[in-house]
């Protein structure tokens, strides 16, 4: 009986993968001591399939179904043994399992912000996110160039490598698309599609196939947020620096009261009295530059035709270093600088 026990255990007549769970890619039959029996059965599921490799060389190949191995069903491995037709002796190969199916759920985004070329704003530097799957589509493609002679190949070694092929292309996307950052947020399959386009080459070198990827959410860091938030600011006020002025000043109130009362002491009779008295004096001016904003068309034809009224040079100045800001956070062009600056320095005193 011990007998009979040994030699089953040195032929295999069934070769198959059934898959205990998700994550693994590639898996090799265990084939230690062991020889493939001349007519074994070897079953490939679907979303499977198989290679067979001799002395390190791919073999055959062999899509879902079931097979008797033969030399009819094993024609290269057969050329290279060198192998009389209908062989009956056992032989030695090692076979490895692939997936086919779609891995999806896999997440791509940005550890660091991206640096793209837009053509509003120049430069931007911008965060993204979003999932993609992909599948096998080469076994033996993927078995040269990634998996090689392991027992097991998984998802999440294969992790990274995806992850930053799909960063190194979001320029490409981005460019490829023709879309300005502004309008990214409303176009994001389209962004999609193209950093779909501009990856799936170098997924096709490792024989896998990319085929979602999905874009969450589309942003800028922070800083770079503040400075749209202004731009957009002063877009809704047509552009006109001196309305803009007025909606900053009106933004600023509420902070510059809170500092005031903070610096009072945190609380109390006086520092309620500073607070009230920033909020006071600075609503008298937000109330004067309102009035000022809020004069019709016929008021400002009236001003322009009246002749000059002088500024102090101080006041020229601080309002030339705000102007300067302004400009260099990209709000204000060159030229609405230049044609301030010649407006304000006409009206010194």
């Amino acid at each position: 009986m011990a007998l009979m026990d040994f030699i089953k255990k040195q032929f295999i007549d069934i070769i198959e993968w059934t898959e205990a769970g998700d994550g693994t890619l590639a898996w090799r039959y265990p084939m230690q001591d062991l020889e493939i029996q001349n007519g074994a059965s070897l079953t490939v599921r679907e979303s499977q399939m198989a290679v067979f490799v001799n002395e390190g060389k791919v073999a055959d190949v062999f899509g879902p179904g079931r097979y008797t191995l033969t030399t009819a069903t094993l024609p290269v491995l057969t050329y290279l043994q060198n192998w009389d037709k209908l062989f009956k002796s056992p032989f030695k190969s090692d076979v490895y399992f692939f997936s086919t199916r779609q891995q999806v759920d896999q997440r791509w985004g940005t550890t660091q912000p991206v640096t793209i070329r837009d053509k509003d704003f120049g430069a931007v530097r911008l965060r993204a996110f979003g999932n993609y799957a992909y599948r096998i589509a080469d076994p033996k493609l993927f078995h040269t160039e990634i998996s090689g002679t392991r027992d097991s190949y998984t998802v999440a070694e294969l992790d990274g490598q995806l992850r930053a092929t799909m960063l190194q292309h979001i320029s490409d996307a981005v460019a490829s698309s023709g879309i300005a950052f502004l309008d990214l947020a409303a176009n994001q399959i389209e962004f999609a599609s193209q950093l779909q386009q501009a990856t799936s080459p170098a997924f096709e070198k490792l024989g896998l196939k990319l085929e979602a990827v999905t874009v969450q959410n589309v942003s800028l860091p922070e800083e770079l947020q503040k400075i749209l938030d202004q731009k957009i600011g002063m877009g809704m006020v047509g552009g006109d620096m001196g309305k803009f002025m007025q909606y900053q000043t009106a933004q600023a109130i509420p902070k510059f009261a809170e500092g005031a009362a903070g610096a009072g002491g945190g609380g109390g009779v006086v520092g309620d009295a500073m607070g009230l008295g920033a909020g006071v004096a600075l609503g008298q001016v937000m109330a004067q530059q309102l009035s000022q904003g809020l004069q019709g068309g016929a008021a400002q034809a009236a001003a322009a035709a009246a002749a000059p009224v002088g500024v102090k040079p101080d006041e020229v100045m601080a309002t030339l270093e705000k102007l300067a800001e302004l400009k260099s956070k990209g709000i204000v062009t060159q030229e609405e600088f230049e044609a301030k600056k010649a407006e304000l320095l006409k009206k010194l005193v």
